[in-house]
């Protein structure tokens, strides 16, 4: 096993290359150990290179929206009236602390991405 750190794009290159390899490899073996070693490397010079922003609280509603199956009505309970809904979804209304609150309880959106700030649609 030959590892070196991952300092360019085809240094991150060739490590997936090697990883799709290895991607079957058993625990604890040589074969395994290189992979766990590599998927360490690309991850941190993936997450120095490509760093993923999190999303606005818009964006998690959304999505936890998708993952749950849920439509805009199952949100009343949260935000109020269909009519707060729609707006809040439309970036029209802001989030309150209330409805920041029973996301979060409710939905188990993280406050995390309920508090990040956005703009509101004109």
């Amino acid at each position: 096993m030959s590892i070196k750190p991952i300092k360019t794009e085809s240094d991150n290159k060739a490590a997936l290359e090697r990883i799709e390899q290895l991607w079957d490899a058993q625990p604890n073996t040589e074969e395994g150990d290189e992979l766990d070693v590599l998927v360490t490397l690309v991850q941190a010079f993936e997450e120095i290179h490509y760093p993923i922003s999190a999303p606005n609280p818009v964006e998690a509603i959304r999505f936890r929206m998708e993952q749950a199956g849920l439509d805009d009505t199952d949100l009343v309970p949260y935000l109020g009236q269909r009519s707060r809904v729609s707006e809040v979804l439309n970036y029209k209304r802001r989030l309150s602390i209330g409805m920041i609150r029973k996301l979060n309880e409710g939905l188990k959106i993280p406050l995390e991405s309920l508090i990040r700030d956005y703009q509101l649609a004109r």
